[in-house]
């Protein structure tokens, strides 16, 4: 793709995404969220493969029907309250409306079914924007009008999402399907707590995007798709595969890494508010999560191919990481001991 082109692109997705988490006019907002996906779609359709294709066309037609029901959200709050203002969202029917709006734009359950077929047909450079970047101005949307949302409704697609995201996730060969199912699992875990402190969703977010965008940059540098190709690359570049699995592990939650503090804030804050019953559950449904970032993780660096892998193995390269594979690496495994700063960060 033209350098040009993809410089078009990439300040159109900030531009959206600007637009929309600034906005308080849901008409604004409704125009970022059409500026991301208009300006996506090239990025992920760019290789011109039928499988690339068709994930840009499954993409745009579940983004419009989305951005659709959002507009059909605020129409109707303001003709039953002549508010405008994305805070103001009162009416019974625009919450649930905008409810399956942001759902489908996540990629909650069960509005899940086109983000594992988008990724997988996406460069992962493009899926590791689809992953974070995109998903900022719905979960932006969700935090400020969360207080008007059914929490009933959120915790029960919060906990759908966990259970799908990790047991879908169980047969899979394909890395970019498996971190699909694991970013609808972590989607899980942030609806889980939006409705009682939505400041605590935006840490798990942000924590979230880091520790993928290792994943994504780490398979990204050493050119891997599949299981079967994972195997054979520990001769390729050492160290970052020893960094790979410890960031797969933060991203499965283990601690001492990363990825704990936000599972463990959850928990904390659901039992304060007497949802003990639900902090169980996903805790307990996370585990089917962790079996296959384990699974990825043994492949990554534990096992040695077989005699008769059809792939073949490369020495070392002599090509450096780039920098901001490093730091992203080293973020994603060591900062759990910032949790004491929490109230000063959000």
């Amino acid at each position: 793709m033209n350098p040009q082109a993809k410089l078009i692109f990439a300040l159109s997705l900030v531009m959206g995404t600007t637009i929309t988490i600034s906005s308080n006019h849901w008409i604004t907002a409704w125009a970022g969220l059409e500026i991301n996906t208009l300006a996506i779609l090239p990025l992920i359709a760019k290789s011109h493969h039928p499988r690339a294709i068709e994930a840009a066309t499954k993409y745009f037609l579940t983004q419009s029907a989305a951005s659709a029901l959002v507009l059909f959200s605020s129409m109707t709050n303001a003709w039953h309250t002549g508010q405008w203002d994305i805070t103001q969202l009162t009416h019974p029917v625009s919450c649930l409306i905008l409810t399956s709006a942001i759902s489908i734009k996540l990629g909650l359950v069960p509005f899940h079914f086109w983000f594992p077929e988008v990724l997988q047909g996406s460069p992962l450079t493009t899926g590791l924007l689809l992953s974070t970047v995109m998903k900022f101005p719905p979960i932006t949307l969700l935090y400020m009008t969360a207080p008007s949302l059914d929490q009933t409704l959120l915790i029960s697609m919060a906990i759908l999402s966990v259970a799908l995201g990790g047991w879908m996730g169980l047969n899979q060969t394909q890395i970019r399907k498996i971190l699909a199912f694991s970013s609808i699992s972590h989607l899980g875990w942030m609806a889980a707590i939006i409705s009682y402190d939505p400041k605590l969703t935006l840490l798990n977010f942000y924590l979230y995007s880091l520790m993928t965008a290792a994943v994504f940059l780490a398979l990204n540098s050493i050119k891997t798709l599949k299981l079967s190709v994972l195997m054979t690359t520990w001769a390729k570049t050492p160290s970052l595969s020893a960094m790979l699995l410890l960031t797969l592990l933060s991203l499965a939650g283990l601690p001492p890494l990363t990825g704990f503090l936000p599972k463990w804030l959850i928990i904390q804050e659901l039992t304060k508010q007497d949802m003990a019953p639900a902090a169980i559950t996903i805790s307990l449904l996370s585990l089917l999560s962790l079996f296959f970032y384990l699974r990825l993780a043994y492949c990554a660096t534990i096992t040695l191919p077989p005699h008769t892998t059809n792939h073949m193995k490369q020495w070392h390269t002599n090509k450096p990481v780039h920098p901001s594979v490093a730091i992203l690496t080293v973020s994603a495994t060591m900062l759990l001991p910032m949790s004491p700063m929490r109230s000063s960060i959000i």
